[in-house]
Parts: structure tokens; sequence; C-alpha cells
């Protein structure tokens, strides 16, 4: 797939920052380089695939599917509700990456 010059920006939060070189606190937020016909899925599969430890914990094996520990908001919409791995994009979108927490 030809990588365009439109691009998304992706934007890692909570604890998920230790896996892109950032610490506990705030954020870290890249902008990801997208073909014209990239779904959100692709442009996750690309961008994780930069930091071997985020891969592994994004997605489920195989990479077919998300994991269980990490929530993906497309526009601040969660991923599911409005949009899906197949979503097509256009360019402009932001795209989280937060941890989900746990406990009672």
């Amino acid at each position: 797939m030809t990588v365009g010059s439109a691009t998304v920006a992706i934007e890692v939060t909570t604890w998920v920052t230790k896996y892109v070189g950032g610490g506990p606190d705030g954020g870290r937020l890249f902008e990801q380089p997208i073909g014209q016909a990239d779904t959100v899925g692709d442009a996750l599969r690309r961008f994780s695939a930069r930091f071997p430890d985020l891969d592994a914990a994004l997605w489920s094996p195989g990479r077919t599917a998300l994991g269980e520990h990490i929530e993906v908001l497309v526009n601040d919409a969660v991923l599911g509700v409005r949009h899906d791995l197949d979503t097509p994009l256009a360019g402009g979108e932001h795209l989280t990456l937060l941890g989900q927490f746990m406990g009672g």
C-alpha cells in the first residue's frame, strides 16, 4: 500500500505511554502517514509495528483483533460504537490509545 501525504494523529495516553518511550504521566502525540485506502486497522497496525511492546499489548495473537487492555478512540468515540477496524480514513482523524483501568 502506498503511503500518501495524508496523516492521522495518534495520541498515546495513560500507562500505555510506557510502550512508546513516554513516562506514566501525560501522553505522547504522533503523526501517522496513511495511504489512500487505509482503514483504522491499517493505521494502527503500521503505527504499533514501530513499537514491539505496544504491538504485543495492542493486538490479540495473529493481529486480527484488538487485545483486551487498551481502548481505542476515533475522534473521541470508542471503537466499536461509530467506527471499527475496517472504517476508512480520510486523513485528519484523531486516534487515541487509552489504557483500561481495572480494579474494584
